[in-house]
Protein backbone atom coordinates (compact mmCIF):
# COMPACT_ATOMS: atom_id res chain seq x y z
CA UNK A 1 0.00 0.00 0.00
CA UNK A 2 1.60 3.34 -1.05
CA UNK A 3 2.86 5.89 1.65
CA UNK A 4 2.61 9.30 2.22
CA UNK A 5 5.74 11.07 0.98
CA UNK A 6 6.99 14.10 1.75
CA UNK A 7 7.15 16.72 -0.88
CA UNK A 8 10.96 16.90 -1.00
CA UNK A 9 10.99 12.93 -1.73
CA UNK A 10 8.49 13.09 -4.52
CA UNK A 11 9.90 16.26 -6.43
CA UNK A 12 9.91 14.47 -9.66
CA UNK A 13 6.16 13.06 -9.37
CA UNK A 14 2.79 14.72 -9.95
CA UNK A 15 0.22 14.51 -6.66
CA UNK A 16 -3.53 14.79 -8.23
CA UNK A 17 -6.36 14.10 -5.39
CA UNK A 18 -9.86 14.76 -5.33
CA UNK A 19 -11.99 15.33 -2.41
CA UNK A 20 -15.47 15.76 -1.60
CA UNK A 21 -15.32 17.77 1.41
CA UNK A 22 -18.26 18.91 3.03
CA UNK A 23 -17.31 22.45 2.03
CA UNK A 24 -21.02 23.32 1.22
CA UNK A 25 -23.28 25.35 3.24
CA UNK A 26 -26.83 25.78 4.26
CA UNK A 27 -27.20 29.43 2.50
CA UNK A 28 -25.00 31.54 0.11
CA UNK A 29 -22.33 33.84 1.95
CA UNK A 30 -22.15 31.09 4.94
CA UNK A 31 -18.86 29.32 3.86
CA UNK A 32 -16.93 32.10 3.19
CA UNK A 33 -18.47 33.58 6.58
CA UNK A 34 -17.18 30.55 8.81
CA UNK A 35 -13.67 30.66 6.55
CA UNK A 36 -13.35 33.91 7.91
CA UNK A 37 -14.23 33.24 11.60
CA UNK A 38 -11.37 30.98 12.08
CA UNK A 39 -13.44 29.14 14.51
CA UNK A 40 -15.00 25.93 12.08
CA UNK A 41 -13.72 22.49 13.17
CA UNK A 42 -14.73 21.03 9.89
CA UNK A 43 -12.41 23.46 7.88
CA UNK A 44 -9.50 23.27 10.71
CA UNK A 45 -9.81 19.21 9.76
CA UNK A 46 -9.62 19.48 6.26
CA UNK A 47 -6.82 21.45 6.62
CA UNK A 48 -5.08 19.06 8.54
CA UNK A 49 -5.74 16.47 6.23
CA UNK A 50 -4.68 18.89 2.79
CA UNK A 51 -1.29 19.45 5.20
CA UNK A 52 -0.62 15.95 5.79
CA UNK A 53 -1.31 14.51 2.28
CA UNK A 54 0.17 17.66 0.22
CA UNK A 55 -1.44 17.24 -3.27
CA UNK A 56 -0.29 19.38 -6.32
CA UNK A 57 -3.08 19.94 -7.98
CA UNK A 58 -6.47 19.17 -5.95
CA UNK A 59 -10.21 19.12 -7.15
CA UNK A 60 -12.88 19.66 -4.17
CA UNK A 61 -16.41 18.43 -5.42
CA UNK A 62 -18.87 19.76 -2.49
CA UNK A 63 -17.64 23.37 -2.50
CA UNK A 64 -19.90 26.39 -2.58
CA UNK A 65 -19.53 28.88 -5.84
CA UNK A 66 -19.83 32.55 -5.42
CA UNK A 67 -19.53 35.25 -7.79
CA UNK A 68 -16.16 36.54 -7.02
CA UNK A 69 -14.93 33.36 -5.81
CA UNK A 70 -14.86 35.18 -2.66
CA UNK A 71 -14.96 32.15 -0.54
CA UNK A 72 -12.70 30.20 -2.72
CA UNK A 73 -10.17 32.68 -2.37
CA UNK A 74 -10.17 32.86 1.56
CA UNK A 75 -9.98 29.44 2.09
CA UNK A 76 -6.62 29.17 -0.32
CA UNK A 77 -5.32 32.44 2.32
CA UNK A 78 -6.41 30.39 5.21
CA UNK A 79 -3.93 27.20 3.49
CA UNK A 80 -1.23 29.52 2.56
CA UNK A 81 -1.19 31.18 6.40
CA UNK A 82 -0.72 26.95 7.40
CA UNK A 83 2.35 26.58 5.20
CA UNK A 84 -0.24 25.49 1.77
CA UNK A 85 0.31 27.90 -1.06
CA UNK A 86 -1.97 26.80 -4.03
CA UNK A 87 -1.22 30.25 -6.05
CA UNK A 88 -3.77 28.96 -9.25
CA UNK A 89 -7.24 28.10 -8.77
CA UNK A 90 -10.18 27.71 -11.07
CA UNK A 91 -14.00 27.49 -10.39
CA UNK A 92 -16.72 29.19 -12.80
CA UNK A 93 -20.85 28.77 -11.39
CA UNK A 94 -22.23 25.25 -11.80
CA UNK A 95 -25.29 24.01 -12.44
CA UNK A 96 -26.35 23.55 -8.70
CA UNK A 97 -29.15 25.20 -7.99
CA UNK A 98 -29.68 27.45 -10.67
CA UNK A 99 -33.56 27.72 -10.87
CA UNK A 100 -35.29 27.01 -13.69
CA UNK A 101 -39.16 27.69 -12.61
CA UNK A 102 -40.10 24.42 -14.34
CA UNK A 103 -40.74 21.19 -12.11
CA UNK A 104 -37.35 19.42 -12.82
CA UNK A 105 -38.11 15.77 -10.69
CA UNK A 106 -41.35 15.63 -11.74
CA UNK A 107 -43.28 15.90 -7.94
CA UNK A 108 -45.39 18.22 -8.31
CA UNK A 109 -43.63 20.93 -6.51
CA UNK A 110 -42.16 24.04 -7.79
CA UNK A 111 -38.74 25.97 -6.45
CA UNK A 112 -37.50 23.04 -4.21
CA UNK A 113 -33.85 21.85 -4.28
CA UNK A 114 -34.27 19.34 -7.16
CA UNK A 115 -35.93 22.21 -9.35
CA UNK A 116 -32.24 23.48 -10.27
CA UNK A 117 -30.45 22.74 -13.22
CA UNK A 118 -28.62 20.94 -10.53
CA UNK A 119 -29.61 20.18 -7.59
CA UNK A 120 -28.87 22.59 -4.95
CA UNK A 121 -30.64 24.94 -2.36
CA UNK A 122 -28.85 28.17 -4.00
CA UNK A 123 -26.78 28.82 -7.09
CA UNK A 124 -23.60 27.52 -6.84
CA UNK A 125 -24.41 25.51 -3.52
CA UNK A 126 -22.16 22.26 -4.07
CA UNK A 127 -19.73 23.49 -6.68
CA UNK A 128 -16.39 22.62 -8.05
CA UNK A 129 -12.80 23.89 -7.58
CA UNK A 130 -9.79 23.26 -8.45
CA UNK A 131 -6.86 24.14 -6.51
CA UNK A 132 -3.14 24.03 -7.73
CA UNK A 133 0.76 24.72 -6.73
CA UNK A 134 1.38 24.48 -10.57
CA UNK A 135 -0.66 27.22 -13.50
CA UNK A 136 -3.67 26.51 -14.57
CA UNK A 137 -4.85 27.33 -18.35
CA UNK A 138 -8.00 29.66 -17.53
CA UNK A 139 -8.00 30.65 -20.63
CA UNK A 140 -7.47 27.12 -22.58
CA UNK A 141 -10.03 25.21 -20.46
CA UNK A 142 -13.49 23.88 -21.91
CA UNK A 143 -16.49 23.75 -19.96
CA UNK A 144 -19.39 21.16 -20.90
CA UNK A 145 -21.88 22.28 -18.26
CA UNK A 146 -24.66 23.75 -20.49
CA UNK A 147 -24.13 20.93 -22.44
CA UNK A 148 -28.08 19.31 -22.73
CA UNK A 149 -28.33 15.86 -21.84
CA UNK A 150 -30.69 14.90 -24.75
CA UNK A 151 -27.55 16.24 -27.01
CA UNK A 152 -24.89 13.43 -25.33
CA UNK A 153 -24.49 10.95 -28.62
CA UNK A 154 -26.64 7.73 -27.67
CA UNK A 155 -28.12 9.21 -24.53
CA UNK A 156 -30.66 7.75 -22.26
CA UNK A 157 -33.28 10.03 -20.70
CA UNK A 158 -35.79 8.76 -18.45
CA UNK A 159 -39.83 7.74 -19.45
CA UNK A 160 -43.10 7.94 -17.70
CA UNK A 161 -44.61 4.95 -17.48
CA UNK A 162 -47.02 5.36 -20.62
CA UNK A 163 -44.00 6.15 -22.31
CA UNK A 164 -43.76 9.74 -22.43
CA UNK A 165 -40.45 11.85 -21.93
CA UNK A 166 -40.20 12.09 -17.53
CA UNK A 167 -40.88 14.27 -15.42
CA UNK A 168 -42.00 16.55 -19.20
CA UNK A 169 -40.62 17.35 -22.83
CA UNK A 170 -40.67 20.94 -21.91
CA UNK A 171 -37.77 19.53 -19.03
CA UNK A 172 -35.50 17.33 -20.87
CA UNK A 173 -35.69 20.22 -24.31
CA UNK A 174 -33.60 22.49 -21.57
CA UNK A 175 -32.18 19.71 -19.00
CA UNK A 176 -28.03 19.96 -18.80
CA UNK A 177 -26.11 16.81 -18.18
CA UNK A 178 -24.21 18.17 -16.09
CA UNK A 179 -26.18 18.05 -12.46
CA UNK A 180 -22.30 20.54 -11.06
CA UNK A 181 -20.51 20.87 -14.19
CA UNK A 182 -17.67 18.93 -16.71
CA UNK A 183 -14.47 20.69 -17.25
CA UNK A 184 -11.73 20.26 -19.26
CA UNK A 185 -8.57 22.47 -17.53
CA UNK A 186 -4.72 22.49 -18.79
CA UNK A 187 -2.15 22.10 -16.18
CA UNK A 188 1.42 23.36 -16.69
CA UNK A 189 3.83 20.73 -15.11
CA UNK A 190 7.49 22.56 -14.63
CA UNK A 191 9.60 20.32 -17.78
CA UNK A 192 6.56 18.49 -19.45
CA UNK A 193 3.83 18.67 -21.72
CA UNK A 194 0.47 20.08 -20.09
CA UNK A 195 -2.15 17.81 -18.45
CA UNK A 196 -5.73 18.52 -19.24
CA UNK A 197 -7.68 17.48 -16.25
CA UNK A 198 -11.27 16.74 -16.70
CA UNK A 199 -13.20 16.92 -13.85
CA UNK A 200 -17.21 16.74 -13.16
CA UNK A 201 -19.29 15.08 -10.29
CA UNK A 202 -22.51 13.57 -10.62
CA UNK A 203 -25.91 13.64 -9.13
CA UNK A 204 -26.04 10.50 -7.26
CA UNK A 205 -28.30 7.39 -8.44
CA UNK A 206 -31.05 7.94 -5.58
CA UNK A 207 -33.88 10.13 -4.69
CA UNK A 208 -35.94 9.58 -7.66
CA UNK A 209 -38.82 6.64 -8.79
CA UNK A 210 -39.09 3.92 -10.99
CA UNK A 211 -38.00 6.04 -14.02
CA UNK A 212 -34.65 6.10 -12.82
CA UNK A 213 -33.67 9.44 -13.58
CA UNK A 214 -30.97 10.47 -11.56
CA UNK A 215 -29.49 6.89 -11.85
CA UNK A 216 -29.82 7.56 -15.66
CA UNK A 217 -28.12 11.18 -15.91
CA UNK A 218 -25.31 10.10 -13.37
CA UNK A 219 -24.41 7.07 -15.71
CA UNK A 220 -24.77 9.60 -19.21
CA UNK A 221 -22.71 12.13 -16.73
CA UNK A 222 -20.08 9.66 -16.66
CA UNK A 223 -20.22 8.85 -20.73
CA UNK A 224 -19.32 12.17 -21.83
CA UNK A 225 -15.81 11.80 -20.83
CA UNK A 226 -16.12 8.44 -23.01
CA UNK A 227 -17.83 10.33 -25.87
CA UNK A 228 -14.82 13.33 -25.49
CA UNK A 229 -12.40 10.47 -25.70
CA UNK A 230 -14.16 9.00 -28.79
CA UNK A 231 -13.51 12.21 -30.68
CA UNK A 232 -16.87 13.23 -30.16
CA UNK A 233 -16.42 17.13 -29.14
CA UNK A 234 -12.97 17.72 -30.98
CA UNK A 235 -10.03 16.22 -30.98
CA UNK A 236 -9.38 14.33 -27.39
CA UNK A 237 -6.81 15.37 -24.89
CA UNK A 238 -3.64 13.16 -25.06
CA UNK A 239 -2.32 13.74 -21.82
CA UNK A 240 -4.88 13.71 -19.17
CA UNK A 241 -6.36 13.24 -15.80
CA UNK A 242 -10.00 12.15 -15.01
CA UNK A 243 -11.27 12.83 -11.38
CA UNK A 244 -13.99 13.72 -9.69
CA UNK A 245 -16.78 12.53 -7.03
CA UNK A 246 -18.88 9.48 -10.38
CA UNK A 247 -21.45 9.28 -7.19
CA UNK A 248 -21.27 5.66 -8.67
CA UNK A 249 -19.04 2.27 -7.51
CA UNK A 250 -18.07 -0.39 -10.23
CA UNK A 251 -19.40 -3.22 -7.95
CA UNK A 252 -21.68 -2.26 -5.21
CA UNK A 253 -24.74 -0.01 -3.91
CA UNK A 254 -27.34 1.59 -6.07
CA UNK A 255 -27.05 2.79 -9.75
CA UNK A 256 -25.33 1.03 -13.18
CA UNK A 257 -22.21 -0.39 -11.21
CA UNK A 258 -21.38 -2.37 -14.83
CA UNK A 259 -21.18 1.29 -16.78
CA UNK A 260 -18.29 2.62 -13.63
CA UNK A 261 -16.80 -0.87 -14.04
CA UNK A 262 -16.13 -0.63 -17.46
CA UNK A 263 -15.13 2.98 -17.82
CA UNK A 264 -12.39 1.70 -15.49
CA UNK A 265 -11.42 -0.90 -17.86
CA UNK A 266 -11.10 1.79 -20.73
CA UNK A 267 -7.81 0.78 -22.33
CA UNK A 268 -7.22 4.71 -22.51
CA UNK A 269 -7.09 5.37 -18.65
CA UNK A 270 -5.57 3.58 -15.84
CA UNK A 271 -6.96 3.21 -12.75
CA UNK A 272 -4.60 2.89 -10.00
CA UNK A 273 -7.11 1.42 -8.01
CA UNK A 274 -6.34 3.37 -4.64
CA UNK A 275 -6.65 1.85 -1.39
CA UNK A 276 -6.71 2.23 2.74
CA UNK A 277 -6.64 0.53 5.77
CA UNK A 278 -9.27 2.50 7.02
CA UNK A 279 -11.74 1.61 4.52
CA UNK A 280 -10.32 -2.34 4.26
CA UNK A 281 -11.05 -2.17 8.70
CA UNK A 282 -14.98 -0.37 8.07
CA UNK A 283 -15.34 -3.12 5.63
CA UNK A 284 -18.73 -3.83 4.73
CA UNK A 285 -19.79 -7.65 5.41
CA UNK A 286 -22.57 -7.61 2.42
CA UNK A 287 -20.86 -6.05 0.29
CA UNK A 288 -19.00 -7.92 -3.15
CA UNK A 289 -16.33 -5.30 -4.12
CA UNK A 290 -12.88 -4.82 -2.57
CA UNK A 291 -13.52 -3.15 0.86
CA UNK A 292 -9.80 -1.30 0.47
CA UNK A 293 -10.67 0.44 -2.52
CA UNK A 294 -13.60 2.59 -1.06
CA UNK A 295 -13.46 6.26 -0.63
CA UNK A 296 -16.91 6.68 1.10
CA UNK A 297 -17.80 5.92 5.12
CA UNK A 298 -21.85 5.81 4.93
CA UNK A 299 -23.77 3.56 7.53
CA UNK A 300 -23.29 0.16 6.82
CA UNK A 301 -26.57 -1.10 4.11
CA UNK A 302 -27.72 2.47 3.71
CA UNK A 303 -25.78 2.30 1.35
CA UNK A 304 -22.69 1.13 3.21
CA UNK A 305 -19.24 2.13 2.21
CA UNK A 306 -18.25 2.81 -1.42
CA UNK A 307 -15.77 3.63 -3.98
CA UNK A 308 -17.30 7.26 -5.53
CA UNK A 309 -14.66 9.41 -6.16
CA UNK A 310 -11.99 8.75 -8.87
CA UNK A 311 -8.62 9.76 -9.93
CA UNK A 312 -7.61 8.13 -13.63
CA UNK A 313 -4.63 9.03 -15.54
CA UNK A 314 -4.54 8.44 -19.39
CA UNK A 315 -2.75 5.38 -20.71
CA UNK A 316 0.45 7.80 -21.71
CA UNK A 317 1.41 8.92 -18.32
CA UNK A 318 2.85 6.71 -15.79
CA UNK A 319 1.96 6.23 -12.38
CA UNK A 320 3.95 5.83 -9.46
CA UNK A 321 1.97 5.85 -6.21
CA UNK A 322 -1.82 6.15 -4.89
CA UNK A 323 -3.91 6.10 -1.92
CA UNK A 324 -6.95 7.15 -0.07
CA UNK A 325 -6.28 9.07 2.75
CA UNK A 326 -8.67 6.67 5.64
CA UNK A 327 -6.11 5.04 8.46
CA UNK A 328 -6.93 2.41 9.83
CA UNK A 329 -8.02 2.92 13.68
CA UNK A 330 -4.97 2.20 15.31
CA UNK A 331 -3.13 4.71 13.22
CA UNK A 332 -2.48 7.90 14.91
CA UNK A 333 -3.36 10.01 11.59
CA UNK A 334 -7.13 8.37 12.32
CA UNK A 335 -7.08 11.49 14.67
CA UNK A 336 -7.71 13.44 11.88
CA UNK A 337 -10.56 11.92 11.34
CA UNK A 338 -12.45 12.69 14.68
CA UNK A 339 -13.11 10.30 17.02
CA UNK A 340 -16.33 9.17 14.83
CA UNK A 341 -13.88 9.48 11.90
CA UNK A 342 -16.36 12.09 10.27
CA UNK A 343 -14.95 15.08 11.23
CA UNK A 344 -14.85 16.02 7.69
CA UNK A 345 -17.71 14.60 6.36
CA UNK A 346 -18.12 10.68 4.88
CA UNK A 347 -15.95 11.24 1.46
CA UNK A 348 -11.93 10.36 1.90
CA UNK A 349 -9.07 12.30 0.19
CA UNK A 350 -8.38 9.89 -3.13
CA UNK A 351 -4.74 11.08 -4.67
CA UNK A 352 -2.56 9.46 -7.09
CA UNK A 353 1.04 9.90 -8.22
CA UNK A 354 2.22 10.87 -11.71
CA UNK A 355 5.54 10.76 -13.11
CA UNK A 356 4.72 13.62 -16.21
Amino acid sequence: MAAFLPSESRAQTLRVATWAAPLSRDGPGLLLRDIRKGEDAQIAAFVAVLDEVRPDVLLLTDIDWDLEAMALTALIATLRAQGLDYPYHYTARPNAGIPTGLDMDGNGRLGEARDGLGYGRFSGNGGLAIISRYPVGIAEARAFTDLRWRDLPDAVLPLSADGTPFPSEEVQAMQPLSSTAHWVVPITVPEALPIDLMVWSATPPVFDGPEDQNGLRGRDELRLWTKLLDGDFGDPPARFVIAGNANLDPVDGNGFTDAMAAFLNDPRVIDPRPRSAGAEAAADPDHRGDPALDTADWDDGAPGNLRVSYVLPSASLRVVGSGVFWPAPDDPKAALLGDDGLAIGPHRLVWVDIDP
